[in-house]
């Protein structure tokens, strides 16, 4: 994610801080400290660094329990919003998304337990209800906010943990594509309800509304996504008509093909044919910026770029779009040579082309069942 800083790794997990938390750091202690003083200023500070440190947990509550089924944790962000863990895929197993998904909130309640068993933590009703009261001890804050945080997360609404709760309950009956379809509908609905209530009471709701309305329908449009790709062969869906560029060629002849077509990625092909990275236009102007137009390729290109052979399927392709976060994948034949590619749009393209059809219609690889 831009925009971050790398503050350490645990347990192989690079855990990061987004620009914008820092600032929020700072918003925070700067308004304290002009409302209450100094003392008042670091001790608002102090627990709004522990209530991230809480919400760190939260998200390695699901990263440990994502790393038993097999799924790679690569990194975690903390942003103003709270925290968010990367997953390399999510299970479609019903259960194993379940236990991922709940065990972040049952961190937060394990947490406040914690506080009220070892630390003495008072959770009455007037204190759990007033944890901005600076006159309430920052333990009782703290245990009070972690049941907040449990019970907000499980709310029935992507991203959160209640709407990945709500479609793993859903999948063991109507399965993976349908259920997602139907917790997103349910994320909507709360997005309109949450925007709803924020225009009366609070307008910070309005924002967490539009995050929850655009994470429901990404999540959605994603799994239809995979769906639409599956047991479709990678070689009825690639790109064949493509320009390449040499590793040795300059930025301004990259430009130059940029300006001549409708592409946004370019793969880098050695004199064998072989894939050896990738430009894509946004790597390309900053090279332009940065190094000149004299610059060679591959110096500007990225030099990983996924690979898959022809004869796996485009399902295939979609997981090494997600999982690597490449603008590109490269399908090569038998010898290495890179003969197609496959791209976001290109699996966009597929499924409107499936959407268009009439129902029980079929063309090439692609087709909607009568009940689709």
């Amino acid at each position: 994610m831009s925009w971050s800083l790398n503050i350490g790794k645990v347990a192989g997990t690079v855990v990061r801080v987004h620009l914008t938390f820092l600032i929020f750091l700072a918003w925070i202690f700067a308004a304290s400290y002009a409302s209450n003083g100094s003392a008042a200023a670091w001790n608002t500070l102090i627990f709004m660094v522990l209530l991230f440190l809480c919400v760190l947990l939260h998200e390695f509550g699901h990263i440990f329990t994502a790393r038993g089924f097999g799924v790679p944790t690569p990194y975690v962000t903390l942003l103003p919003i709270g925290g968010v863990a990367q997953l390399e895929r999510i299970p479609e197993e019903p259960w194993q998304e379940f236990l991922i998904a709940i065990a972040g909130p049952l961190v937060n309640v394990a947490i406040a337990i914690l506080l009220i068993v070892f630390a003495g933590a008072d959770l009455t009703p007037a204190k759990a209800s007033a944890v901005e009261n600076m006159q309430i001890s920052m333990v009782d804050r703290l245990a009070a906010v972690n049941l907040f945080l449990a019970v907000f997360n499980l709310i029935p609404a992507f991203p959160m943990d209640g709407g990945r709760v709500l479609r793993a309950l859903l999948a063991s009956r109507f399965g993976y594509v349908r259920a997602t379809e139907v917790a997103a509908s349910i994320g909507q609905f709360v997005a309109f309800a949450l925007g709803f209530i924020g225009l009366m009471y609070n307008p910070i709701l309005i924002f967490i509304a539009i995050f929850v309305y655009l994470a429901a329908s990404s999540e959605s449009h994603m799994v239809a996504l995979r769906a639409v790709s599956r047991g479709v062969p990678v070689s009825h869906a690639m790109v064949t008509q493509f320009a390449t560029l040499s590793p040795e060629a300059h930025v301004d002849e990259a430009v130059q093909t940029l300006l001549a077509t409708s592409q946004g990625e370019f793969p880098v092909v050695d004199g064998a044919g072989k894939p050896v990275g990738v430009l894509d236009r946004g790597a390309l102007i900053r090279a332009l910026k940065s190094l000149g137009p004299d610059a060679r390729v591959a110096d500007a290109m990225s030099p990983e770029i996924p690979t898959i052979g022809y004869r796996q399927t485009l399902e295939q392709a979609f997981k090494l779009l997600q999982e690597k976060g490449a603008p590109a994948v490269g399908v090569t034949d038998a010898a290495g040579k890179l003969i197609g590619l496959v791209t976001g749009e290109t699996i966009a393209e597929m499924m409107m082309l499936r959407e268009a059809l009439p129902k029980g219609a079929t063309f090439g690889p692609w087709g909607r069942t009568a009940g689709a």
